[in-house]
């Protein structure tokens, strides 16, 4: 959803590229770490292994006429590195060279930092008589990956197998579970608990077996994926943005993506931007929030078929009664 100002804004486009990068002030990363038309950067096995720093060469262009012609003053170029999961956030300014581009240096403090940061630009101006006024912003951010060694910006659904009783300690807790969903990292990542039943990662990761093991798995897989779809939905609605009128801004991303597709699931017949504001007002004033679970549970059973495979799942079983099989 693209937010609307009450002074003008910038019609062109606003682009930021990523020129080259440098780590720790000397050894420059190859440039197959840095995708273009993914927009991201990896720096997982970036040449050293113990790297305290990179830098970023930045590059942006503004629409210049526009610049020359428009109704402000006193024009920044800003680049910001911004990371939720650490609330982490560092800016720099642009300055402008001769060739009318905005060129300028950032660097990223790996301590700073856990996973995946979101590198972006905004312009701001004076705007009839107003200072530091947002005219103009990237539409798409760019990706800088700690734990990537390939420059992908979409990434599915991580699986990783742990004990919960093992090394990790903030897993213990959860030690009785099978399984957790945790959607706090760039990348929703479901855990599977290796020490919770014996057989129980064994039976998910195969694709054979016996009629009744083949149910399960597929009734197992559709828990976990609608329990990973709720978590996922209630991440993305829990940490919107607004703009200056406190209308909420789409996130990007898998949250994006997630609320596409579960929005018209959980309040269906309405537009888009009227669901979203109207989740915000249900979460944040707590009115009909609660009310609200019952579809929330509905859209993420849809999208993970949990309906089907349990029917099939009892069908088979219905079966197998009736011939006398056990």
């Amino acid at each position: 959803m693209k937010s609307v100002y009450p002074y003008p804004t910038l019609f062109g486009d606003v682009d930021l590229d990523v020129l080259s990068i440098t780590v720790d002030g000397t050894s420059p990363l190859p440039y197959s770490h840095v995708s273009k038309p993914q927009k991201t950067v990896a720096l997982h096995r970036a040449g050293r292994e113990n790297w305290e720093y990179c830098t970023l060469h930045l590059r942006a262009t503004l629409p210049e006429a526009e610049l020359t012609e428009g109704a402000w003053t006193d024009v920044v170029c800003l680049a910001a590195l911004t990371e939720k999961a650490t609330n982490a956030r560092s800016t720099t300014r642009l300055v402008r060279v001769a060739d009318g581009t905005w060129n300028g240096t950032i660097d990223l403090h790996r301590s700073r930092h856990f996973e995946r940061a979101a590198l972006g630009l905004t312009v701001v101006a004076t705007v009839d008589g107003v200072p530091g006024r947002m005219i103009g912003t990237t539409e798409q951010d760019w990706y800088v990956d700690l734990k990537g060694s390939t420059p992908v910006r979409q990434r599915e659904i991580e699986i990783i197998e742990e004990d919960f009783g093992g090394p990790q300690e903030w897993l213990r807790p959860y030690k009785d579970s099978p399984w957790i969903v945790e959607t706090t990292g760039e990348v929703p990542t479901v855990y599977l608990n290796t020490g919770a039943v014996d057989g129980f990662v064994d039976l998910l990761n195969g694709s054979g077996g016996s009629p009744t093991e083949r149910l399960l798995r597929d009734v197992l897989a559709g828990q976990i994926a609608q329990d990973a779809w709720t978590a996922m939905f209630h991440t993305a609605v829990s940490d919107l943005d607004t703009d200056e009128d406190g209308t909420p801004v789409m996130p990007t991303g898998w949250r994006e993506s997630v609320l596409r597709a579960m929005l018209p699931d959980v309040l269906p017949g309405r537009q888009l931007t009227d669901v979203l504001y109207d989740i915000q007002e249900r979460r944040t004033k707590g009115f009909g929030w609660a009310e609200l679970q019952t579809t929330i549970q509905y859209a993420a059973g849809k999208r993970s078929r949990i309906a089907k495979k349990l029917t099939n799942a009892v069908r088979a079983v219905d079966a197998a009664d009736r011939n006398g099989i056990r």
